[in-house]
């Protein structure tokens, strides 16, 4: 694999947060639902979600700025190479105090290993040792979630490769291009099976937006119910709950509804902001009547200068 850092487009020194904010810019650009008819975008996805999750991942991006690991993860140099300080110049790491048994290496390389003895080797590969031993790769998926389940946190089950369902807990402050990783649920290898990474994409509703952990939503409103006020239902994540429009309401008013938002991090949720449009019908006869004979001569765009 190719430098996880270009294929982020981030500098070796980046921060976590611009790690992050990469990721996500690239994996909404890249998304196979959103190009469907380029299958080297689905390509491109799937390397910068490989490049996300070792970045992501402190010990291994640690282990990769240091040349232990390659871009997939794996040993970079796993038989050492030239350098002084061991016998023949041969490469010696240092694993704790305890000698490298580099038979550890090859028979896991050959698959059951050759027995002690004539400088033998037993032990299992995948790295200097068993401790060291490389897992299987990680497996990616993608979890569609719907607006209102990622609001209220409602469990998610998703079908592994394997035809096994999994109930997921979704975390709090879950958005798009938020990933969760299910630990020893992707590919066998010499030291283990490797991780599933499930990333999140949130679909977009028909009426309801979000602004950070809140909602906001346009409420149509009559122009009776506008110059009367009214107790009106509104729809919330959490189902319809009635709403008290003051009287003398205009276009614009906005209205809040606490904790009807998504979850906060730090405990909470957010509000559901409710922007009142009065919605006035077409080709009423009564209203252009009324309209005709009203004699208000203000001008509601006065303090506009116009």
């Amino acid at each position: 694999m190719a430098d996880p850092y270009a294929t982020l487009g981030v500098a070796r020194g980046a921060s976590e947060a611009d790690i992050k904010k990469a990721y996500r810019k690239l994996a909404k650009e890249l998304h196979p639902d959103r190009n469907k008819d380029n299958p080297k975008a689905a390509e491109r996805f799937s390397s910068v979600t490989q490049a996300y999750d070792l970045l992501n991942d402190k010990d291994k991006r640690a282990r990769y700025d240091r040349g232990e690991i390659d871009g997939d993860g794996n040993p970079a140099a796993p038989f050492g190479y030239g350098g002084g300080g061991g016998p023949q110049g041969g490469f010696q790491p240092d694993f704790g105090g305890e000698g490298a048994d580099f038979g550890d290496i090859f028979d896991g390389l050959f698959g059951g290993g050759a027995r002690r003895g004539n400088g033998g080797f037993s032990g299992g590969f995948g790295g200097f040792g068993r401790r060291g031993a490389v897992k299987g790769a990680n497996v990616t998926y993608r979890l569609a979630v719907s607006f209102e389940d990622a609001a209220r946190l409602s469990p998610q089950r998703i079908t592994l490769r394997d035809g096994k369902s999994i109930d997921l807990k979704l975390p709090v402050g879950v958005e798009t291009g938020t990933q969760m990783r299910l630990a020893g649920k992707g590919d066998e290898g010499p030291g283990g099976p490797g991780d599933a990474i499930v990333s999140i994409e949130v679909q977009p509703h028909r009426f309801f937006t979000r602004a950070e952990d809140d909602i906001r939503l346009d409420l149509p409103i009559s122009l009776s119910e506008a110059v009367l006020g009214a107790e009106v239902r509104v729809p919330t994540p959490d189902g319809a709950v009635m709403l008290k429009v003051p009287k003398g309401s205009t276009s614009g008013k906005t209205l809040r509804l606490k904790g009807r938002g998504f979850h906060k991090k730090g405990g909470g949720r957010g509000d559901l902001l409710v922007t009142l449009m009065v919605d006035l019908p077409v080709d009423d006869d009564a209203l252009i009547e009324f309209a005709q004979g009203w004699q208000n001569k203000g001008n509601p765009r006065g303090r506009m200068g116009v």
